[in-house]
C-alpha cells in the first residue's frame, strides 16, 4: 500500500486587513481613513458612514500600537485598582470607563490586591505600552513605582486619596478624616468603649489611616483607643466574625465597633447575632464603604459612603482635560477633595 503523504493543516491567512485596504475599498486616501479614527470631526458625516460600512464589512481592526507610535498618543488609559473583585471600587471603574469611552478612549485595568509590589509590576508593564495616562489608587507606592511616576511623560492621577503635597492629580478624600467622622459620630451617640477592627489584608494602608483618625479622635475625647487586628489573610466575613467573638468574649466589652470596611462589619454583625447578641443594644456596629448589602442587613448597617462614582467620573474628566480632549478654563485643577457621607442606620 502506497505511503500516504502526511496531512498538513491549511494555513490560515496571515493577511491582516490594512488601513490601505480600507482606503482603497472606500475610494479615499489612507490619510482620510486615519483621520476618521483619530479626528472624526474632520471627516464629513457622509464619508464617515461610508468608511464605517467598509470597516464593518472587512472586519478591520486598527493597529493601536503602530498608531500610537506614529502619533505619540494612545487611546488607552491604564488603571491599577487594589481589588477588582470587591464591590467598593466597582462604581469608580464604571464611572471612569463610561466617561472615557464617550471620547474614544478605552480602559486597561489591573488589580494589585493591595500589594505595592504587584502594583509596581503592573505600572512597569503598562508604561511599556505608552498609554495616554496612568491612574493609580492611593499614594502607597514602592520607591520604583514612585520613580516611574515622576518620569512618566503622561498625566498621572491618584484616586481614592487626597495628598495635596504630592505632584500627581489628586481625586479623592481623606481616609484619616473618615476615622475622625466615625469616632465622633459614635461618641455623639453615647458610646464610650469604641473598638476598631483592622482589615485582614495587612497591606491595606488606607484602612490604617482610618484607624489613625479614629484613635487620635478618641484620645482627644479623653478615651483610650481599642484596636483589634484579625489574623492576616482571613476572608473578610471570617475576619469580622473572629473580631466580634474575640472582643465580646472578655470581661470588658466594647459597646460599639467600627470595622475597617462593610465586609468585616457584616461578618461581625452576623456573628454577634448568632451568639445571641442584640445589635445595637449590646454592641453597635459600623462599617465603611456602603456596600450594596449594607442597607439590606437586619439591622441595616450604619456606614460611611465614599464618593466612588464621583471619583471615577471626575478622574476621567480631569484626564481628558489634561490631554486637551475636553475644554479647560484656566489651569487644570490638580487638587480635587470630595466628601464622604455618613449613612446612619439601625446598627448604631
Amino acid at each position: 500500500m502506497a505511503e500516504q503523504p502526511p496531512m498538513t493543516r491549511k494555513r490560515r491567512s496571515a493577511g491582516r486587513i490594512t488601513l490601505t485596504a480600507v482606503a482603497k475599498a472606500v475610494g479615499v486616501s489612507a490619510i482620510t481613513v486615519s483621520r476618521y479614527f483619530n479626528q472624526p470631526e474632520q471627516v464629513s458625516p457622509e464619508l464617515r458612514e461610508r468608511i464605517a460600512t467598509v470597516v464593518a464589512d472587512l472586519g478591520y481592526v486598527p493597529n493601536l500600537v503602530a498608531g500610537g507610535l506614529a502619533s505619540a498618543r494612545s487611546k488607552v488609559v491604564a488603571m491599577v485598582i487594589p481589588n477588582i473583585s470587591g464591590p467598593i471600587f466597582a462604581n469608580t471603574i464604571q464611572g471612569f470607563s463610561d466617561t472615557l469611552s464617550q471620547h474614544g478612549f478605552q480602559l486597561l485595568l489591573a488589580s494589585s490586591y493591595f500589594s505595592a509590589e504587584q502594583e509596581e509590576s503592573a505600572v512597569r508593564a503598562f508604561l511599556g505600552w505608552s498609554p495616554a495616562a496612568l491612574v493609580l489608587t492611593s499614594h502607597f507606592h514602592t520607591a520604583a513605582t514612585q520613580k516611574m511616576i515622576e518620569q512618566a511623560d503622561m498625566p498621572v492621577i491618584e484616586t481614592w486619596d487626597y495628598q495635596p503635597q504630592r505632584q500627581p492629580i489628586q481625586i479623592g478624600f481623606s481616609h484619616y478624616q473618615v476615622g475622625v467622622t466615625a469616632a465622633r459620630y459614635l461618641h455623639g451617640k453615647g458610646y464610650r468603649r469604641i473598638a476598631f477592627v483592622q482589615n485582614s489584608v495587612v497591606s491595606d494602608f488606607s484602612a490604617l489611616e482610618r484607624r489613625d483618625g479614629y484613635a487620635d479622635t478618641l484620645r482627644t475625647l479623653g478615651l483610650e483607643p481599642w484596636v483589634f487586628a484579625p489574623d492576616p489573610g482571613l476572608a473578610p466575613f471570617e475576619a469580622g466574625k473572629q473580631a466580634m467573638q474575640h472582643l465580646m468574649s472578655g470581661v470588658q466589652r466594647p459597646d460599639a465597633i467600627f470595622f475597617a470596611n462593610d465586609n468585616l462589619a457584616a461578618g461581625g454583625l452576623l456573628a454577634g447575632q448568632r451568639a445571641g447578641l442584640s445589635i445595637p443594644q449590646d454592641c453597635a456596629v459600623m462599617g465603611f464603604g456602603d456596600y450594596a448589602f449594607a442597607e439590606m442587613l437586619l439591622p441595616s448597617l450604619s456606614t460611611i459612603k465614599p464618593p466612588a462614582l464621583e471619583i471615577g467620573v471626575l478622574a476621567a474628566q480631569r484626564l481628558l482635560q489634561s490631554l486637551g480632549v475636553l475644554p479647560l478654563e484656566g489651569e487644570l485643577q490638580r487638587l480635587n477633595l470630595l466628601e464622604c457621607q455618613l449613612m446612619e442606620r439601625e446598627s448604631t
